[in-house]
């Protein structure tokens, strides 16, 4: 499950590590480790597949901060994947994310691989999906060479990021801007994102926008959003999250994408969830899912997840 309702977090800056283990603290020093397992057992959506065990994702994530005094902060990441290597699609381990940046209390400046701005856009509540979330993720929503702001100010949360050319450099990928801006009003969880990228040197430029909507009644939370990229495609996506009770929640929702050229896709999925009320962190979940295309089989999965 890639977004939470809603995916960003008004709160949220670049040092937080919510749920992690803390290794070690002590003179100024503050060392995290993050853990996410999910294994499953999975059938995917599509014609002539068959049920085996896959990993998503395998994680371990390092943090490490520094307090420089006067309210500033010096923060690392290193942040490691197995999920190939579990299923022997390459040897050893993928490397996700690794920067390093200063954390100035409301705002947070970080330099080196890592998720660009609009990686936060989206209220998709799917453990997996045969589409792209939304057309953020379709263009791409990470970088080796990139530079990030994050900003918590009062009631609204602003994420900033660019990806350097750096051409004719082994870590070429091309130029991206993003942007991504939440707040709340009301009770009403609004955002909106923006990239324009360039996916090599002398590739055309590609812009992207977004927009995304979240309430919730209690009895159920329910999300919407609607992305485009200029010329290529628009997609929407529709959720709701249903507590059944404390330990236990039902989603349900759907995609649809509507390609410049070619025939519209409509995607759906549920799935359940439940967390051991002993540790919230362990948590068991099913889902099924399905597409109006031709010649495509349901497909459905369970699994069990551990984070730390």
């Amino acid at each position: 499950m890639k977004k939470l309702i809603l995916a960003a977090s008004i709160a949220a800056i670049a040092t937080g590590s919510a749920n992690a283990a803390t290794i070690y603290e002590g003179k100024g020093l503050t060392y995290k480790l993050k853990g996410d397992f999910q294994v499953q057992l999975r059938q995917d959506v599509g014609d002539d597949q068959n049920l085996d065990v896959e990993f998503d994702d395998l994680e371990l994530k390092n943090s490490v901060v520094y307090d420089l005094k006067n309210g500033v902060k010096a923060f690392g990441q290193l942040d490691f994947g197995f999920k190939d290597a579990a299923e022997d699609k390459q040897d050893g381990s993928d490397l996700e994310e690794a920067y390093i940046g200063l954390d100035f209390g409301k705002v947070a400046v970080s330099i080196g691989k890592q998720n660009f701005a609009t990686d936060e856009f989206g209220v998709e509540a799917a453990y997996e999906l045969r589409s792209e979330a939304d057309r953020f993720e379709e263009q791409g929503t990470d970088g080796d060479d990139t530079i990030r702001v994050n900003a918590s100010l009062d009631n609204v949360y602003i994420a900033a990021s660019y990806e350097i050319e750096a051409e004719g450099e082994s870590s070429e990928n091309g130029q991206s801007l993003d942007l991504f801006v939440s707040t709340e009003l009301s009770g009403v969880e609004l955002a909106a994102a923006y990239q324009t990228m360039e996916a090599t040197p002398t590739s055309a430029s590609k812009d992207t926008w977004g927009v995304s909507a979240a309430y919730d009644f209690g009895v159920a939370k329910l999300a919407a959003d609607f992305s485009t990229t200029e010329d290529v495609a628009d997609q929407y996506n529709l959720a709701a999250v249903v507590p059944v009770d404390k330990t236990t929640k039902v989603a349900v929702g759907m995609l649809n994408i509507k390609p410049e050229t070619g025939d519209d896709v409509t995607e759906w999925y549920a799935n359940v969830t439940y967390k051991f009320p002993s540790q919230k962190n362990v948590s068991v979940f099913a889902e099924i899912a399905d597409t109006d295309e031709d010649d495509i089989e349901i497909g459905y999965l369970a699994g069990m997840r551990l984070k730390f």
